[in-house]
């Protein structure tokens, strides 16, 4: 979905302070959201511009530019970090990885596999 003219955010936010309606029937005039008029009138009122804000769309990073600096200078360090597999990984449905695990039940208790 395209964000809408500066045209139309004008005629829309005219219109309101004109009182020519309530919000609802703003939005059903111009053919837009209720949230629409109201991040509209939040944002006029915050910044004072009514333009998109394409730079502030869209999900924030998890991990921001400070953190990103000091990873890269712990992993300049070498702290010993590999890139080999980890131990702890699931256990394999084909071949049997660690011994006797597969040898217990859901309690704890060693099964006895012989028939009889």
């Amino acid at each position: 979905m395209r964000p809408l003219s500066v045209d139309l955010r004008e005629r829309i936010l005219v219109s309101y302070d004109k009182d020519e309606g309530t919000r609802a029937e703003i939005a059903q005039r111009f053919r837009v959201s209720l949230g629409m008029i109201k991040k509209l009138l939040q944002q006029r009122r915050r910044t004072g511009d009514i333009a998109a804000r394409y730079r502030f769309c869209g999900r924030k990073p998890m991990i921001g530019e400070n953190h990103r600096k000091q990873m890269q200078a712990l992993l300049a360090k070498k702290l010993g970090l590999t890139y080999q597999k980890r131990h702890s990984g699931p256990a394999s449905r084909n071949v049997r990885t660690l011994p006797g695990r597969a040898d217990f039940g859901a309690s704890g208790r060693r099964v006895s596999t012989r028939l009889g």
